[in-house]
């Protein structure tokens, strides 16, 4: 299947320029103004966004600024593109959040390389992310974010809270909990698992997460 792109430009010649260029690798989708673009993510979500700066109405830089600042748009890559070429402007974007900038005008064979290079990026760092809700376990890191702010835990709240995630909304076993983050250790004992659900049930509320962890009684936890 291919990657599917959204690109934000007013300049119709350039339009056709893209499709002809990327149309036979991606899946492209061109939007007149920053409105329009907005008003189709409410319905689908591209792969990557090239967004140009001049616009009419909002800027690519006020729209890049909203789309980094939203939790369900926050994980898009978007590469600038601009007649801009000066330092300031790209320094602007990067800082924004831009995952990558290229300045008009542009060869084709450059663009469609950053493009595939920024969607194996994306690719390679959602392979290590688990994400349920606003809670996203970075694998790699060995980290946990609540919407985007970091979550302390001890290891084995981190290895419990990963195992929850991986098995979202799937009720978990008590005895499968101590075999998997416990290696078998306290199995029956019920005081050192309740502990550590008790500890991330108040870490998740502190950070107003809108994932719970459920007690099923006599059974074991979900994660909802």
């Amino acid at each position: 299947m291919k990657s599917k792109i959204f690109i934000v430009e007013d300049d119709i010649a350039l339009q056709e320029v893209y499709a002809y260029s990327l149309e036979k690798e991606f899946d492209c989708r061109c939007f007149d103004s920053g409105e329009d673009f907005l008003s189709a993510l409410k319905n689908e979500k591209p792969d990557l966004v090239l967004l140009d700066v001049m616009l009419p109405g909002d800027d690519g830089l006020t729209i890049l600024s909203r789309l980094k600042t939203k939790k369900s748009t926050s994980h898009i890559p978007i590469i600038i593109v601009s007649a801009r070429n000066e330092e300031m402007s790209k320094v602007v974007g990067l800082n924004l959040g831009a995952d990558d900038y290229i300045a008009k005008p542009f060869g084709v064979l450059e663009l469609t390389a950053r493009i595939k290079a920024n969607l194996r990026k994306y690719t390679k760092a959602a392979d290590d992310d688990l994400i349920y809700k606003d809670i996203t376990v970075n694998t790699a890191k060995h980290k946990i974010t609540v919407n985007g702010t970091p979550l302390q835990t001890s290891l084995k709240e981190y290895n419990l809270l990963r195992m929850l995630c991986e098995n979202a909304e799937q009720v978990q076993e008590r005895d499968e909990i101590f075999t998997k983050v416990w290696d078998g250790e306290y199995v029956g004992e019920t005081r050192t698992l309740d502990i550590h659900i008790n500890s991330l049930r108040k870490k998740l509320s502190e950070a107003n997460s809108e994932a719970s962890i459920q007690t099923i009684r006599g059974v074991g936890y979900i994660l909802t």
